[in-house]
């Protein structure tokens, strides 16, 4: 039974209204007080004007816009005293052509013209010094600077593979408040749906595995649905993404492409937001978001935000809650030393979770047809998953232009699985008859990660290059039971309704343990032969160390990094890279014996550009990878119950094609085409048929000029080629054969409607057409369907 309206509106309602009281007591008399500042201790040593002026803004506790080539050939002497913004600007800028403006927190640098007047910018650029800029606020499509790649803050024509970021203003506009909707977004990745409660990501044919926070690597138990996917986005500034081997920052892993969730920061005077939410089945949600500072000079600042999603689904019997919180704290302790500490907290409770998905075929090979709406699950089934984390962080910025990180992250996810699900193929000569599985499972992952590295400029062969060392540590620890598994009847397959006994779990029947522990050292180093050639070389040398229920050790384990870019002129770069990932097997030979190592070697050549001073980027790549040691299934083992696997090679080649950017003055637009193939060598045989061939994605808005500028429209589309897998026919004795889905087409639309400067409503639909489509052929022989046409309405108010 579907619980009522107006209970759950007023529930929204209050939660809002509590949060957001609360916050603006605890920051609004610091942001009246922070504005009475005069003047402040400046420590900066002199250097490249940019260098310098990134440390005024940090020191300063503003916002740095200003356009990079702006600040290209000058150098600064520094700043140290007692100087009021102005006065302290007024230093760093003598001689440059260039003037500062103060608006709130935020420094605009611009060049004077010969009249005196200062040149409007097209590109604004907001830094953090070590994770690249921060998105919000800048309403923009494309980041401006990354790290993720190697640690190097760089632009995307500056770094030498294909990445791909979801800004803050792309979430806002499409209403992107999961991750998974953040994927479904991205150019480049497959979104595979096992069931209602588990997703998996698939990026140039490889499902992605490793998850970065705040660039701090986490593994992720994907068959367990540990809560990685849980991540709501309420608390992150912007999604990275990776494309190929990410081996130089993660270590161990598969060479599809690495996900990087930066979060958001503390904001050095008040501001935040509120938004409910209604939509299709019953969707509600609200938001919270809140930041500014704690006390009268600025020096402690903080954040908190919280969501809350109640919502019913296009699948029969099936609800979840979601509950998302945040909060975050930055202390100047000193004006080159900042202290960073912070919590996040996600949990997913759902009730009739399915476990798998349809059945392909019945008893004499024909194919299942139900509606997009069957569940099969049980109406008392429940996966509920947790996520949550605590992470701290020091920063050091040197007097000789050197910055330092010292990180440090714990992380548990949790999953508490009470499962019932209909299963296996309908009999035809029995009613259509099928069966119910169930089984309990619990378990949680503990992750610990500490990572220190350093990064500045260093002279040789009198030209500046830039330098990153660092070393990690990583701990991940799955401690999981399983309760009783049992199966029964249920008669009819299509008159299933969810109804059934939950059983009587019992004790444990067994358990499983891992332990994974990774050490490493790494650095970086960016060569400026010329002004038009960068050259980068990084390794990093892992050990690596699974025990307990599996062994596996690769010592001293060494990835490569290469990359060459060059500058054609203004707009065009050529470039290309060289890297490899590694990945420890679990799987076992016929003997029984772990299997060597998967090792891909990741190349990727291409050109980029860059118009508009950075607000447009564009990409064409060409990316091949060889896989050494990759396992493929080859028999069960009934003496053993384990399955038997072999090593084999195998090669990965693809073009990717992606733009993202402004095209003219309130147009943006994020756009991609992926092309992959893999095959195995010792025959040519396609694998990973059941991800597309050719993936097209495009997402774009437009604010109508004039009169109806407080009016922005916008949509998306995407193709997904035919895609096929190899299923065992029950009529045909069990025998192989293709199954496919047809190439298809999904449409979404958005408007948003700015009533005030602070007040807005948008509205989202996805699967414009009602499509129906498949986002899984060959879940143990499975299907899933996708949505249904849905929509939301957000109204959203800023302060």
């Amino acid at each position: 039974m579907r619980q009522s309206f107006k209970p759950t509106l007023i529930y929204l309602a209050l939660s809002a209204a509590t949060s957001f009281l609360i916050g603006n007591s605890l920051v609004s008399h610091a942001a009246e007080q922070t504005q009475q500042i005069s003047t402040q201790n400046f420590n900066i040593a002199p250097g490249p004007l940019g260098q310098v002026l990134t440390r005024f803004s940090d020191q300063s506790g503003l916002r740095l816009i200003v356009a990079s080539e702006l600040l290209a050939g000058h150098q600064s002497p520094g700043l140290k005293g007692q100087y009021s913004i102005q006065q302290g600007l007024q230093q760093l800028l003598a001689d440059t052509g260039l003037v500062g403006t103060l608006t709130g927190d935020t420094l605009l640098i611009e060049q004077v013209s010969d009249l005196g007047d200062p040149l409007s910018l097209d590109m604004m650029r907001v830094e953090d010094n070590q994770l690249g800029t921060i998105s919000e606020k800048t309403k923009s499509y494309t980041p401006g600077t990354i790290a993720t790649s190697t640690r190097l803050v760089l632009t995307p024509r500056e770094t030498p593979q294909t990445v791909t970021v979801i800004t803050r203003q792309h979430m806002d506009d499409f209403n992107l408040t999961d991750i998974d909707k953040v994927m479904q977004h991205t150019p480049g990745i497959t979104v595979n749906t096992l069931d209602s409660e588990r997703t998996q990501y698939y990026a140039r044919g490889f499902p992605i595995t490793t998850y970065q926070y705040d660039g701090i690597p986490i593994q992720r138990n994907a068959a367990y649905a540990s809560g990685n996917n849980l991540s709501d986005m309420i608390i992150y500034d912007r999604v990275e993404i990776l494309k190929g081997a990410t081996g130089l920052t993660t270590g161990a892993g598969t060479p599809g492409a690495t996900l990087n969730l930066i979060r958001k920061k503390p904001t050095y005077e008040l501001s935040g937001h509120m938004t409910a939410e209604a939509g299709s089945w019953d969707n509600y949600r609200t938001e919270v978001d809140i930041g500014g500072p704690l006390n009268e000079s600025g020096s402690i600042r903080g954040r908190f935000a919280s969501a809350f999603q109640d919502k019913h689904s296009y699948l029969d019997h099936y609800k979840r809650q979601n509950k998302a919180y945040y909060g975050i704290m930055e202390f100047d302790l000193s004006p080159a030393t900042l202290l960073t500490a912070g919590f996040d907290y996600n949990k997913s409770i759902p009730t009739g979770s399915s476990w798998g998905g349809i059945p392909i075929l019945d008893s004499k090979g024909n194919e299942v047809e139900v509606s997009r709406s069957f569940n099969p699950g049980a109406s008392w089934a429940s996966w509920e998953q947790y996520s949550h984390s605590f992470f701290t962080q020091l920063d050091h910025q040197f007097d000789n232009g050197w910055t330092g990180r010292a990180y440090y992250t714990f992380q548990v996810n949790g999953y508490d699985a009470q499962l019932g699900s209909a299963f296996g193929s309908p009999d035809v000569d029995n009613d259509n008859s099928s069966y119910l599985i169930a089984g309990r499972y619990r378990g949680k992952t503990k992750s610990h990660s500490g990572e220190i590295y350093a990064s500045g400029p260093f002279q040789f062969l009198g030209r500046e290059h830039e330098l990153v060392l660092g070393a990690s540590l990583y701990r991940n620890h799955w401690k999981g039971k399983s309760f009783n598994y049992s199966s029964e009847g249920i008669g009819n397959y299509y008159q299933w309704n969810g109804e059934s006994n939950k059983p009587d779990w019992g004790s444990v029947q067994s358990r499983n343990d891992e332990l994974t522990l990774q050490k490493a050292v790494y650095a970086t180093a960016r060569f400026k032969p010329t002004d038009d050639l960068s050259l980068i070389l990084g390794s990093r040398i892992t050990n690596y160390h699974l025990s307990r229920d599996y062994h596996s050790r690769s010592t001293g384990e060494v990835t490569p990094y290469v990359g060459v870019i060059y500058d054609l002129n203004d707009t065009y770069s050529l470039y290309a890279s060289y890297t490899s990932i590694f990945m420890p097997s679990t799987y076992k030979d016929k003997n029984g014996s772990l299997l060597e190592p998967n090792e891909g070697d990741s190349y990727e050549a291409g050109i980029k550009g860059e118009w508009f001073n950075g607000r447009l980027n564009a990409s064409l790549a060409y990316f091949e990878i060889r896989e050494d040691d990759r396992a493929e299934y080859v028999d069960y083992n009934y003496e053993t119950n384990e399955s038997i696997y072999e090593a084999m090679k195998a090669k990965t080649k693809g073009i990717e094609l992606e733009m993202t950017g402004e095209l003219a003055p309130g147009w943006n637009i994020q756009t991609g085409y992926t092309y992959k193939i893999i095959k195995r060598d010792r025959d040519n045989k396609k694998l990973s048929t059941d991800e597309p061939e050719h993936l097209f994605k495009v997402f774009t808005t437009y604010r109508l000029p004039g009169a109806w500028n407080k009016l922005m429209v916008g949509g998306g589309a995407e193709y997904h080629g035919s895609t096929w897998s190899e299923i065992s026919n029950p009529a045909k004795d069990w025998a192989t054969e293709q199954y496919s889905q047809e190439a298809y087409w999904l449409a979404n639309l958005m408007a948003k409607y700015q009533f005030t400067d602070k007040l807005s409503t948008t509205l989202n639909i996805n699967n414009l057409f009602d499509k129906y489509y498949y986002t899984n052929i060959n879940f143990y022989a499975n299907k899933a369907y996708g949505e249904k046409r849905n929509m939301m309405l957000t109204t959203r108010w800023d302060f």
